[in-house]
C-alpha cells in the first residue's frame, strides 16, 4: 500500500540547502540521496519527534527518497514529512485492532519493504538509509552501495528487555503464549539481521549498552531533540504543592507507582496523558483510596488523584511551570518529558535506571529513587530539591533541538564520505 503525496523527483524544488551542500551542487556534483525507515505512524510520541527532525535534515541537505513503515494511521500528520512518498507495508490493509497479533508477520513485512525498496530506487540509487527504530524496521536492507544508519531508541523491549510489562491488562495470556511461541525466533532474526545496519545511534547511554548487549554491536550516542524553544520557565508563574506525570498511560510507565505514593504520602497528583491502561488505572485510584481507608488513613484519599486525559502543548506547559516536581516512575530508554519539565524549570524524581541517568543531574535537577515500589518514590519525593528552575533549564538545553540536528547531520556525513 502507498499513499502517493506529490512525487519527489531530481528537479523538485528543495529546502534551502546548506552551504556545504549548496556548493557541492553548484560544482555539479549530485546531491546525496537519503531514504528513511520508522517503524510504525500511528501516534505523535518522542520517535516521531526524533524522525521529524532527521526529515528536516534532509529536507536541507539532501534528496529526499521516500519514508518506508510496516503501519500508518491515516489521522496523524507530519509536517516535515510534506513531499515524502510514504510506502506501507501490506500489513497496513488489515483491521487496526488485529496488527497487535501480527508480531510474527513483521520479518516478512521489513524483507518486503526492503524490496520495495530496492525496486522503486533502481533507476535512481539512494546512498543512505535512515532508520529510526525501536521496534524491527532496522532490519531492512539498504539496496546497493547505500549504506544503512539506524537511529536506535532501544532493542525491541517486547523481545530484549521489559517483556513481562507487555504481558499485563487485557489479552495479556494471549500475548504471553506469542512471546513463548515465538520469541526466540524474532531475536534471532532481529540480531541476524542486524548485518544490515552499518552504524548504531544510541538515544542515551543506557541505551548503547542494550545495544551491545542484545546485538555485540557498538553505538555512538546522540540525545533525541527537545523542543527547549517552546518548553520554557516563567519566574511570573508560581510553584504549587501538586506532583505531576505526565505521558503515555502504558503499563511499563508504571503510573501506578505514583498513585499509590501520592496517596499514601496524601499528596495532590495530576496525571496528564492517555492510554490503554487509563481504566485500569482510575480503578486502582479508587481501589488504593479504599483500601488506605480501611486502615486509617482518612477517607476521600481518591480525590488527591486527577485525571486530565490528553492536554495540549500549552496546557502541559502551565503543568511543568507549576508542579513542584514530575514524577518519572518507569525505565525509559531516554524520556523526552523529564527534559520538557526541566525545561520549564520543573525537577524531577526519577527511577535510577535507563536514560534517567543521563537526563537528571542528582541533587542539582532532581533525585532519584532505587526500588521500583511506591514506598522508595514517596521517600525521594520527600528530597526533591526546591529553588532549582534555573539550574533545571541549563541542564535542558543541553538536549536542544538545534544540538541535535547537529550531531545527526554530522552522523550522516559521515556515513556519505
Amino acid at each position: 500500500m502507498v499513499d502517493q503525496p506529490t512525487p519527489n523527483t531530481l528537479d523538485e524544488p528543495q529546502a534551502v540547502l546548506s552551504p556545504h551542500r549548496r556548493d557541492r551542487a553548484d560544482a555539479g556534483r549530485r546531491l546525496p540521496r537519503v531514504a528513511l525507515a520508522h517503524d510504525w505512524l500511528v501516534a505523535r510520541r518522542g520517535g516521531e519527534a526524533v524522525l521529524e527532525r532527521i526529515a528536516r535534515i534532509v529536507r536541507t541537505n539532501y534528496i529526499h527518497a521516500g519514508l518506508y513503515t510496516l503501519f500508518r494511521k491515516g489521522g496523524h500528520t507530519f509536517s516535515a514529512l510534506e513531499g515524502f512518498d510514504i510506502h506501507v507495508s501490506k500489513l497496513n490493509l488489515l483491521p487496526g485492532p488485529a496488527r497487535r497479533w501480527l508480531l510474527p508477520l513483521y520479518p516478512a513485512a521489513v524483507n518486503g519493504l526492503s524490496d520495495r525498496l530496492a525496486r522503486q530506487t533502481e533507476g535512481s540509487p539512494i546512498d543512505l538509509l535512515v532508520s529510526t527504530s525501536s521496534g524491527l524496521i532496522k532490519g531492512m536492507r539498504a539496496p546497493g552501495s547505500a549504506r544503512h544508519l539506524c537511529y536506535c531508541h532501544a532493542p525491541a523491549r517486547y523481545l530484549w528487555s521489559i517483556q513481562d510489562e507487555y504481558t499485563r491488562g487485557p489479552g495479556g495470556a494471549v500475548r504471553k503464549a506469542g512471546f513463548s511461541m515465538f520469541g526466540e525466533r524474532l531475536r534471532q532474526w532481529d540480531r541476524k539481521t542486524t548485518t544490515n545496519v552499518d552504524a548504531f545511534i544510541a538515544n542515551s547511554r543506557h541505551t548503547a549498552r542494550e545495544i551491545e548487549r542484545c546485538f555485540a554491536r557498538e553505538a555512538e550516542v546522540i540525545h533525541p531533540p527537545v523542543r527547549t524553544e517552546l518548553f520554557t520557565p516563567d519566574p511570573s508563574v508560581k510553584r504549587e504543592d501538586f506532583w505531576l506525570v505526565a505521558g503515555a498511560l502504558e503499563p511499563y510507565k508504571r503510573t501506578d507507582l505514583a498513585i499509590s505514593a501520592a496517596m499514601f504520602a496524601g499528596r495532590r497528583l495530576l496525571i496528564a496523558g492517555t492510554g490503554s491502561q487509563a481504566g485500569a488505572l482510575k480503578a486502582f485510584a479508587k481501589k488504593e483510596a479504599r483500601r488506605l481507608a480501611k486502615v486509617g488513613m482518612g477517607k476521600r484519599r481518591d480525590t488527591l488523584v486527577e485525571f486530565l486525559g490528553r492536554v495540549d502543548d500549552a496546557t502541559l506547559i502551565g503543568l511543568y511551570r507549576r508542579a513542584r516536581c514530575l514524577i518519572f516512575p518507569q525505565i525509559e530508554d531516554f524520556g523526552i518529558v523529564a527534559v520538557e519539565a526541566q525545561a520549564c524549570g520543573c525537577p524531577v524524581v526519577a527511577r535510577r535506571a535507563g536514560g534517567a541517568l543521563d537526563s537528571v543531574l542528582e541533587g542539582r535537577t532532581g533525585c532519584f529513587f532505587n526500588e521500583p515500589d511506591s514506598e522508595s518514590l514517596r521517600k525521594a519525593a520527600d528530597h526533591v530539591p526546591e529553588g532549582v528552575d534555573e539550574q533545571c533549564r541549563a541542564h535542558a538545553e543541553r538536549f536542544s533541538e538545534a544540538a541535535f540536528d547537529a550531531k545527526m547531520h554530522a552522523a550522516m556525513e559521515r556515513m556519505l564520505a
